[in-house]
């Protein structure tokens, strides 16, 4: 799973440049919730970029980089818990 955790639906990703169905589930899951972790969150070199501009490039990617069910139900998740979102 974290192996392939970089893997991305059309290919384009690594170590393996493996897609769709090859990418364990978890993997994909484990992607978006990185993607959105790894965006939202304040690094040394950046500041955070909010939950918005994640969410915001999950659903710009959906069906080609990453899983649209995953980000269908990532996004569906923050939805419930009343965070803004802007789509």
């Amino acid at each position: 799973m974290v192996l392939q955790h970089h893997e991305r639906l059309d290919g384009s990703g690594y170590p393996h440049g493996i897609s769709g169905d090859q990418i364990m589930l978890e993997a994909r899951i484990l992607s978006v919730a990185d993607v959105v972790e790894a965006m939202s969150s304040h690094r040394p070199y950046r500041p955070g970029l909010g939950i918005d501009a994640a969410l915001d490039e999950i659903v710009k990617w959906r069906g080609k980089q990453y899983d649209p069910e995953v980000v269908d139900a990532c996004v569906k998740l923050f939805k419930e818990q009343n965070y803004v979102i802007s789509q």
